[in-house]
């Protein structure tokens, strides 16, 4: 019995949206290149996938590594015409600085400081609901969840979501 709740607590937490689910749209202020402007879930998809990542906190050590991450990889997603959109419960100020200083003025990050969107994607930290956990979802065209990661190392995120981005890509070319 002890192993199996030592089991239990040695494995990751999963996102409750699964694969094959519609992901919720929503619209948010976010910055881009230090501009504010309204992004829209619904909007993007139109244009290809969407890589949505939350992260806990602008300017913290992993959520900067996580977005230069993001950042030097953009040209990759655009070969997918993904849009990649980070969003946490920063306020849209906190926003406009990152967006510039580690985003490199490459993808938008929205601000959630009502955490509506964070909750809507099961994207709250268990530990500190206040903060978003470091979760990311690759959202087809059609609305649906074709990928979730959870985890709060930043630097398995952008190679997981090219990939998830890749096998999508190589499924809907077959069809």
């Amino acid at each position: 019995r002890w192993l199996a709740i030592l089991l239990m607590l040695a494995l990751p937490a999963q996102a409750a949206l699964d694969l094959g689910e519609t992901a919720p749209t929503f619209t948010a202020p976010a910055a881009l290149a230090g501009k504010v402007y309204k992004f829209s879930l619904a909007e993007s998809l139109k244009k290809g996938p969407v890589v949505l990542y939350f992260f806990p906190a602008a300017f913290s050590a992993g959520c900067s590594a996580e977005a230069h991450y993001f950042a030097e990889s953009i040209a990759r997603f655009e070969e997918f015409n993904a849009t990649v959109v980070g969003v946490s419960s920063d306020g849209i100020e906190a926003l406009i600085k990152f967006s510039v200083q580690a985003c490199q003025n490459k993808f938008p990050v929205a601000s959630d400081e009502s955490m509506t969107v964070i909750k809507s994607f099961d994207a709250a930290m268990q530990t500190r609901p206040e903060y978003a956990n470091r979760v990311t979802y690759v959202i087809a065209p059609d609305g649906k969840i074709v990928f979730q990661y959870m985890s709060l190392n930043p630097t398995r995120h952008v190679e997981k979501s090219l990939a998830a981005l890749r096998s999508w890509a190589e499924a809907n070319a077959k069809k």
